[in-house]
This record gives C-alpha cells, structure tokens and sequence, in this order.
C-alpha cells in the first residue's frame, strides 16, 4: 500500500500479544509507518477498543480517514475465549493482582457448571471490575483502587449472546463467549465463580472476534513492520 493509502483509511488487523498495552500496539504502527513510509507525524491512527495487557488477541487499528468509524467498530460484538480459575479471587479479578481470599471447590461438578451457564446468557446486570478504566467524579477507577479508596460501582446492563465452556480441568473452566461492548470479562469470571459458591479470577483472555473481523486474519505489530521494511509499497 501506499502513503495515500493509509492517509485514505485503512482498517489494519492486528494480534496484540501478551503484556503489551493497546496504546502501545498503536504506537508500534504509527512510528513504523512514519518511518517507513515517510507518513506525517501527526497522520490520523488509533485502535477501536482496548484490549488490556494481560490480554492478547484481536486489536482494530484505523488509519487516516477511516478513524471516523472507531466508534461503530466498538459498538460490534466481540468473540473472546479464556480461562476462568475457581477456588481464589483478587482485587482486580484477574491476574494484575495477588489473590486476596480462597474458596472450596470439592462441591463444584461439571453438572453444576453447565447448570450455572444460563445466569449468564441474554441481558444481565455487570458491576465493572473496581481496576478499571472507567471514570467516577473525574477519576478514573483503578486509580483509586490502588490508593485503597473504596469507590461505589453501579451495575449496567451487557449483552451475552453464546456462553459455553470449552474445557473443565478444576480448578480451570476455558470458555468462548460473544457479548456486547462494554462487557467486563473478568467480572463475569468473578461473579460466575460466587454462582458456584465459590470464587473465581480470570487467569487467561483471548480476543478472537469484533464483529466480522476475526484474529485468524491478524498479524502481531512486529511482523507488520517487518513487512514494511520488506515491501513498503504493499
């Protein structure tokens, strides 16, 4: 492709690995692009929905013109897979934190776990996770977590669409799961861990879909540079 192109609008697939931040993903691109490609510093780039770090998979990135249309690409449903950990929670509700407070799991069977499914399928109320971005009185939630002020968190209603769970090893449960924007994984990982009687943390998440764009068709930031480099006009 060329510098026009990109200028034009581009939707760029890319698999955002392990412990990398979105914002990071992003950048990786754009100073990629700048370089190569002899783009302008300040060219129009950015991603249509955070993915966090302790997450990898599926990153939408938009270039020039197509950055108009972030906000209806994050309205689609996302398609994640993962592992739920019963018997433990933490703070965070995934692994960002220690765990702070173990459950038994002897009575959990995998007839109770497909009992249990149903809870969180249609419309359901979410408290967001208190380690989250979201912002209350000017201030974004984690930030206050981890100053140990305790903030009230409403509910909101999401939208699971399929929930099935793919492998059941106790104390890990994997699960696929298609929902609507503004969902909180790791909260349906907390709270399908309490319908167990129990607890349970995310402990692994994978985003493999946003609406008709799957993570089959992605490539990680390193490899679109690296293709740059090879085929800058590609």
């Amino acid at each position: 492709m060329t510098p026009e192109d990109y200028l034009e609008g581009q939707i760029l697939l890319i698999d955002k690995p392990l412990k990398w931040s979105s914002f990071q993903a992003v950048n990786k691109l754009k100073f990629g692009l700048i370089k190569e490609l002899k783009l302008p510093k300040k060219f129009k780039i950015g991603h249509a929905g955070t993915l966090d770090p302790l997450a990898s998979g599926l990153l939408i990135i938009c270039t020039g013109k197509f950055t108009k249309r972030i906000e209806e690409l994050q309205g689609q449903a996302k398609e994640y897979t993962g592992t739920i950990t019963v018997g433990a929670t933490t703070p965070s509700y995934d692994l960002e934190t220690e765990i702070n407070e173990r459950f038994p799991i002897e009575h959990i069977t995998e007839a109770l776990i497909h009992d249990t499914l149903p809870k969180f399928i249609g419309e359901i109320d979410q408290k967001p996770p208190v380690f989250s971005a979201i912002k209350k009185d000017g201030k974004r939630l984690y930030e206050s977590a981890r100053a140990g002020i305790e903030v009230e968190i409403k509910t909101r209603k999401v939208t699971v669409s399929e929930f099935e769970i793919t492998r059941i090893a106790l104390p890990e449960i994997d699960f696929r799961i298609v929902c609507s924007k503004g969902t909180y994984i790791r909260s349906i990982a907390y709270d399908f861990g309490l319908a167990l009687n129990s607890g349970g943390h995310l402990t692994a998440l994978r985003r493999t879909k946003i609406g008709d764009y799957s993570v089959d068709n992605a490539v990680e930031p390193e490899a679109f540079i690296e293709a740059l480099q090879q085929s800058p006009s590609l």
